[in-house]
């Protein structure tokens, strides 16, 4: 059967936009750009979140020893930038076909008004026909302030701007049910809701270019179909991927978008990281958020206030023994949260409509 996606997110991953020397592999990264043109011919529109602004620039510069590895990331990705826009520029130009360039860090996530800035230019550029070509800022995303890879920054982008579908492709072709290099193992084709333990069959290794492995690709897919986005995992370096996958004409993973959240709770499905405030509420209130009804968070459930937060704050609700129920966002301040701990007839510290439960 094949997928009628409206709006899908492609993800290149280091591992295919580079060859083995670590360089962009310019005949396979055109064959690429030939498929998205290819599907937005049919109709569906494309955000391409694409790895490759450091190979990019290891193609033009050499870097000296003297600088550590950070630096030589920025140097890198500072002049690799300019040179990954103008291929995919050129590439997509053949087709007539815009693309702009749209650069992000994890702090453009941690902040509403960021966010909403970011969407709205996002859907802007769509509606205008163009495509937008997304990565990571690495000039100025360091250490802590990094995504865990692209990976994760493609599962936020799916979420924000609620696609249908996000295709990763890399140079494996999907998620083993075990070792990829022994004979015995295979491809899951499809992986349905319930929560895996990926890390007991799933191999750490990372690949020779990339942040992230296949444990840190299926758990945030896993995430990221439990908000209603089907997660396809494939093999970019195959010829017609994109449109094989598209037709489900190829082996790969793919797993299945099973709800819908609202955008809001999208936004806090990936959120934790960001949590400013904790606070710890009783069995009661845990009882009553985690049952199937909704339900706000009231003071009267209000055990203690565990850190401090402003309102608008991501805080995360913990229980009595500190484990992670959901996170909300603040109605209030951390002061008055304080004082109405434990308190009937008080305003909800988090309405159900910005309450996120994994």
């Amino acid at each position: 059967m094949a997928f009628n996606y409206k709006r899908v997110i492609v993800k290149i991953g280091s591992n295919v936009f580079t060859n083995s020397e670590g360089l962009p592999d310019i005949p396979r990264i055109n064959h690429i750009v030939e498929q998205i043109a290819a599907i937005k011919k049919q109709g569906m529109e494309v955000i391409l979140v694409s790895s490759g602004a450091v190979a990019s620039g290891r193609s033009l510069i050499t870097v000296a020893e003297k600088h550590d590895a950070v630096a030589a990331r920025q140097l890198l990705a500072s002049i690799g930038q300019v040179k990954l826009i103008n291929t995919y520029s050129q590439l997509f130009e053949r087709f007539n076909i815009l693309c702009s360039q749209v650069l992000v860090t994890k702090e453009d996530f941690r902040d509403r008004l960021h966010y909403l800035n970011m969407k709205t230019c996002l859907e802007l550029l769509l509606q205008y026909d163009v495509i937008p070509v997304v990565n990571e800022n690495d000039v100025v995303s360091v250490t802590e302030l990094m995504f865990t890879d692209n990976d994760e920054l493609a599962g936020l982008i799916a979420s924000m701007l609620n696609a249908q579908a996000l295709i990763i492709l890399t140079n494996v072709d999907g998620i083993y049910n075990g070792d990829p290099k022994l004979a015995q193992s295979s491809v899951i084709d499809k992986i349905n809701g319930t929560a895996i333990d990926f890390a007991s069959f799933v191999t750490s290794g990372r690949s020779q270019f990339g942040r992230g492995g296949m444990i840190t690709k299926s758990t945030m897919a896993q995430k990221v179909a439990a908000l209603g986005i089907a997660v396809h995992i494939a093999n970019g370096t195959k010829e017609n991927i994109l449109t094989d996958v598209l037709a489900d004409q190829v082996v790969h993973t793919r797993f299945v978008a099973n709800k819908t959240a609202s955008g809001k709770k999208k936004w806090l499905a990936h959120s934790e990281n960001y949590a400013i405030g904790v606070v710890q509420v009783n069995d009661g209130a845990k009882a009553a958020l985690t049952s199937n009804k909704a339900t706000s968070l009231l003071p009267v459930g209000l055990v203690n206030i565990l850190s401090d937060f402003k309102k608008g704050d991501i805080i995360k609700l913990i229980d009595s023994n500190e484990k992670l129920i959901g996170l909300g966002i603040a109605e209030y301040s951390a002061d008055k949260a304080k004082e109405n701990i434990g308190q009937k007839n008080q305003k909800p510290l988090v309405h159900y409509d910005y309450l996120y439960l994994p």
